[in-house]
């Protein structure tokens, strides 16, 4: 009997194993520094206005400049954009 070729696999990009509530004070490395700031610092996990609902947020603070920023949390999964520690 013939084997068939089977279709390719699609290509999945890497993530970062991350869960919200664990978030507070983890340390993260940007792969693209972003205005010289490399290294961050979750500052906090801002909690959602319905109790009990998910997280959606986080404040990442830049170790250089101390600049604080809002992001969707589920952007630090990205392992194309962030790394976890200080690399």
């Amino acid at each position: 009997m013939p084997r068939t070729a089977m279709p390719p696999m699609p290509h999945t990009p890497p993530t970062n194993p991350v869960h919200p509530k664990k978030l507070l004070l983890t340390k993260w490395t940007a792969v693209q520094p972003m205005a010289k700031d490399k290294h961050f610092l979750v500052s906090a996990v801002i909690e959602p206005e319905v109790v009990g609902g998910p997280v959606q947020w986080i404040e990442l603070e830049a170790l250089f400049s101390r600049q604080v920023q809002r992001l969707p949390w589920r952007d630090l999964k990205d392992a194309t954009r962030w790394r976890q520690g200080w690399v």
